[in-house]
């Protein structure tokens, strides 16, 4: 028990380091003008989702179970919780438990900061993200891994395909759609050298997410391991080659890209698929995204600055889907059924279909809901005058020197 503690106490701190990853690699794409804003906007999340976390959300996530959708505020301020006793979710202490999954909410609303870096009101934000967490962030939680109605229907989301990935795709999405485009959006990343960095912190923090998934130090731990970073390898050079034939030659950003697409996809499926499916998985992610970023998005006039939709909407989908494809119970004895592949059963793939829909249709409703309802009371867009000058300026008196 104490190796699996010390597992996932690290693990847990992999994860924390893919926010500021997060926020150096956004910071970095984002225009000279609204780099202070993008990075503060993340980094605030931090504080934002920890207050939250231990006061309700643990609770609303894990405590009870309310028509198979929701939990309770039993462990409200994470009260009648004996911290330091073994957890019913894997052989740890709690309190390892509920900082592992803390982490887990802090990057998920971090992930669509991307698609409205520029024009959107720092107020709103706020309170938009607040109430995020408590209508959707936490309803998902406890539906795939708290003990709703699609856990008890055998959904496999190892690591936050639908609870993250997909969910915050689709609130970047909506977000996108309602703010409306940029008055300028041909202006360069800041610093491509930045996207780097915080792909690496990324890709880094990316085994603690999906390893540790596994609460125990076991070879569910090592299988997630080997077939995150394959997928992230075959994720990259799908984008590379893709970018050569498509762009005439590879960048810098598209490998990046590229990269997080692998990892996205990757991510439901990691300790339920072989290594040879992993390879699949990510070559696969990379080629939707590719086309939704190149092709769709462009046709559907949508502004989602960097791409939320396109790399961790789209990739996210990818890997629910064909987890539901190359699923194996000889690689994971703990699944309900094995995927179409190895069994030729089209159940599992059913459910996994419906986890998506569900996730896409619910998010989709609640972001516009409570966009409409905060919109009464806080500006959601900034002025022109304010989106021209850049919101670093406009509302941190601050800016990045070159």
């Amino acid at each position: 028990m104490i190796l699996n503690n010390l597992f996932i106490f690290f693990s847990a701190l992999l994860v924390f380091i893919m926010t500021p990853g997060l926020a150096f690699f956004y910071g970095g794409m984002s225009s000279k003008k609204n780099v202070v804003n993008t990075m503060l906007s993340i980094f605030m999340i931090c504080g934002i989702q920890i207050i939250l976390w231990i006061s309700i959300g643990y609770s609303l996530s894990f405590s009870g179970n309310n028509f198979d959708f929701i939990g309770n505020l039993h462990n409200f301020m994470l009260n009648h919780i004996y911290l330091f006793k073994k957890s019913s979710s894997g052989n740890i202490f709690n309190i390892n438990f509920i900082n592992f999954q803390m982490m887990f909410s802090i990057i998920t609303p971090a992930l669509f900061i991307g698609s409205v870096i520029g024009r959107m009101n720092f107020k709103f934000l706020i309170f938009f993200t607040i109430l995020w967490s408590i209508l959707i962030y936490y309803p998902l939680v406890h539906l795939v891994w708290g003990g709703g109605f699609l856990s008890k229907l055998g959904i496999l989301d190892f690591a936050g395909g639908t609870v993250i990935h997909i969910n915050a795709g689709v609130t970047g999405l909506v977000l996108a759609l309602l703010l409306g485009k940029r008055k300028n959006i041909k202006e360069k990343p800041y610093n491509l050298a930045w996207v780097l960095l915080g792909t690496t912190l990324i890709w880094f923090g990316w085994y603690g997410f999906n390893s540790g998934s596994s609460l125990s130090f076991n070879t569910t731990a090592l299988q997630a391991m080997i077939t995150t970073s394959t997928a992230a390898a075959t994720g990259m050079i799908t984008w590379i080659i893709l970018d050569t034939i498509f762009n005439d030659s590879p960048s810098l950003l598209g490998t990046c890209t590229g990269t997080i697409c692998g990892l996205v996809a990757i991510t439901p499926a990691c300790a339920f698929v072989s290594i040879k499916s992993s390879f699949i998985i990510g070559i696969f992610a990379s080629i939707f995204s590719f086309i939704f970023v190149n092709l769709i998005k462009p046709k559907l006039n949508i502004d989602d600055t960097l791409d939320v939709f396109g790399c961790h909407g789209i990739s996210g989908i990818v890997g629910s889907l064909l987890t539901g494809i190359f699923a194996s119970k000889s690689i994971n004895k703990s699944i309900m059924y094995s995927g179409l592949i190895e069994n030729g059963n089209i159940k599992l793939l059913l459910v996994q279909i419906l986890g998506v829909s569900f996730s896409i249709i619910y998010t989709g409703i609640m972001v516009f809901i409570i966009i409409k309802i905060l919109n009464k009371f806080l500006k959601f867009r900034i002025n022109y005058i304010d989106e021209k000058d850049g919101l670093d300026i406009a509302y941190h008196y601050e800016k990045v020197e070159n």
